[in-house]
């Protein structure tokens, strides 16, 4: 048996999400394995509190069990996961004012994505993207908070790659113009 038949043996991530859909726990251990080291390695990059980074893969992969079965198909389950990722890792973030306060007490410097996720939540620029449209909003978080590349937002949001890129132009000026 060569390489390529072995790799053939190894279940897709769709198979895998439709396993975790029935209630397989294996599937969901095989994902995990498979996505929760990079998941930790872009959230570690986004946040410094790496307890808090850990407890964000945990969430995400208990999102992945609950959700398994609204997975709709439209693009890879990667981009899925991380979205689930960057969600719970800014809903933990929220409310959490008092931050970098928080995390020098832990003994950690708050990183600079940790305080632009803060000003985005508390600051003049969350009334500006508060005021962009839903499609707006959505592109700006997906790409700018989010991380994605165009490709990515755009098979996250169903919408062709061109769109994110024009409606992230749109974003931008429209956030310029609100905050100048």
């Amino acid at each position: 048996m060569g390489i390529d038949d072995e790799r053939k043996l190894e279940p897709s991530d769709e198979e895998l999400l439709r396993g975790i859909g029935d209630g397989h726990t294996g599937a969901l251990r095989a994902l995990y394995d498979r996505h929760a080291p990079w998941v930790l390695l872009r959230l570690s990059r986004r946040c410094s509190d790496p307890q808090l980074v850990e407890e964000v893969v945990q969430d995400t992969f208990v999102g992945v069990w609950k959700g398994a079965r609204r997975y709709r198909g439209q693009g890879p389950v990667a981009a899925w996961v991380w979205g689930i990722a960057i969600r719970r890792l800014v809903d933990r973030l929220r409310g959490r004012a008092r931050l970098p306060q928080l995390l020098r007490e832990r003994g950690a410097e708050p990183s600079a994505e940790d305080l632009v996720l803060l000003g985005v939540e508390y600051g003049d620029l969350a009334g500006a993207i508060n005021g962009l449209s839903p499609e707006l909003r959505a592109v700006l978080q997906a790409t700018v908070l989010d991380g994605l590349s165009m490709r990515e937002a755009g098979q996250l949001l169903g919408i062709p790659t061109g769109t994110v890129k024009s409606r992230l132009m749109r974003a931008r000026r429209e956030l310029r113009e609100a905050l100048a």
